[in-house]
């Protein structure tokens, strides 16, 4: 009886792992991105090493121009997109290829970092055989390294003839410029001509990547009061102030709102008092509380993560249901200000997995699966998600990001170039 579950169990196994084993082009894949990890590493190393922080413009536009030629090496025609000066931002670079085989592939990466030249440097310094350490290291110059690397390899073998890819590295992803309807409009346009949209934001690990994040919005309170000398508070005449007010609301955000599940709303600033300031270009307010004056005023400004469109909205009816109920004494008032869209799960987006999870398993690296939408921000591809199927989290992993010490996993990285090529080659080579 043994000998027979050992059978069965065996055949279920070579079953799930073998259903579409490597072809030869695809061992050749893995060859090449081996063959060629110091030569990756290099690239990654100058890269880090050049400061392109969202609001360093020239340095973005370095890195933009080191990864164009690298572009051109995998066949690819580059530009770059520039935006208006009144944004202040870089620019976006661009590498296309036209074809008419496969699913018509829009790859995403981003050229910025968090790390402005003012901040403390931190170039590329490996710490082990396993690990490095750089601004940016993995969020996410390591990702758009894992994007060329793989194109690279691809291209050396003519996988990529007659494959229609753009790839879109932004040079504003960590700080949009404003308004996103003008820094995103080519960025948009762009993805609505393909099938699939593929982005290569940080891995978490080899066995997880994103069909969901959640997206992000802002919103801003406004509460005004009677106001007088405090031995009057919480009278009829008096009434409760503008702070009281304002507790009252948040407390009661917190109340109805925190158990939702990827439902998050975060008061970032409160300013109130007897006098108060508050500016909305610089998001910074000056207070000053005498003890013995009823607050007149309080300004508080956060933010609001859903996962869908439908939680975003319901989530704002109740909070404008819970702002009108003032206390007496004081009049509130909320207004919401759109961001970064959700990236919300789809059918489409499933189908994508399952070719990733038959890729990583025909690797022998074992399953994969969709990842904890509350785990991840907004990003790029959220911007797109409502016109093709999207998949995120295919970049470098490591840990750290936006934070000194970020480091990149560096034995996971050629696994994560093969994965990307050969899912790809994959999606370029199916109807």
């Amino acid at each position: 009886m043994k000998k027979i579950l050992f059978v069965v169990c065996t055949l279920l196994v070579s079953k799930n792992i073998f259903a579409q084993p490597l072809s030869d082009a695809e061992k050749k894949i893995i060859s090449y991105v081996n063959l060629h990890m110091t030569e990756t590493e290099k690239l990654l190393e100058n890269v880090v090493n050049i400061n392109s922080g969202t609001l360093n413009k020239a340095g973005v536009k370095k890195v933009g121009d080191v990864f164009a030629n690298e572009f051109t090496k995998a066949g690819f025609r580059t530009e770059w997109v520039t935006l208006p000066d009144s944004l202040n931002r870089a620019g976006h670079l661009v590498a296309t290829r036209k074809g008419k085989k496969g699913k018509k592939l829009f790859l995403i990466g981003h050229l910025d970092t968090v790390f402005e030249p003012d901040m403390p440097f931190s170039p590329f310094t490996r710490l082990n055989d396993s690990t490095a350490t750089g601004q940016g290291a993995n969020d996410m110059k390591g990702g758009d390294i894992v994007v060329i690397a793989a194109l690279q390899a691809l291209e050396s073998m003519g996988l990529l003839n007659d494959a229609s890819i753009i790839t879109y590295f932004t040079g504003d992803e960590e700080n949009a410029g404003r308004p996103t309807a003008v820094s995103r409009k080519d960025f948009i346009e762009r993805a609505q001509t393909c099938d699939v949209s593929l982005a290569f934001e940080g891995a978490n690990g080899l066995n997880s990547v994103a069909t969901a994040r959640r997206g992000a919005s802002g919103w801003k309170l406004h509460v005004t009061a009677r106001t007088g000398h405090s031995s009057g508070v919480f009278t009829a005449g008096s009434g409760y102030g503008a702070i009281y007010e304002s507790a009252r609301i948040l407390n009661q955000f917190r109340e109805e709102l925190s158990t939702e599940k990827y439902l998050t709303f975060n008061p970032g600033l409160i300013v109130g008092g007897s006098d108060m300031s508050y500016n909305d270009k610089t998001a910074k307010g000056e207070a000053i509380g005498k003890t013995n004056i009823i607050s007149p005023e309080v300004v508080v400004t956060g933010d609001l993560r859903f996962l869908t469109e439908a939680q975003k909205i319901a989530a704002r009816e109740k909070m404008k249901a819970i702002v009108a109920k003032n206390l007496n004494g004081s009049k509130a008032e909320i207004s919401f200000q759109d961001g970064i869209p959700s990236m919300e799960p789809t059918e489409g987006n499933n189908r994508v997995l399952k070719l990733i999870d038959q890729t990583t398993q025909a690797m022998g690296l074992g399953a994969t699966k969709a990842g904890d939408p509350g785990s991840r921000g907004a990003g790029d591809i959220s911007y797109i998600a409502k016109y093709v199927d999207c998949i995120d989290g295919l970049g470098a992993s490591g840990r750290g990001a936006h934070a000194p010490g970020e480091t990149i996993n560096l034995k996971e990285f050629p696994y994560l170039i093969q994965r990307a090529a050969i899912l790809i080659y994959r999606l370029t080579h199916i109807d």
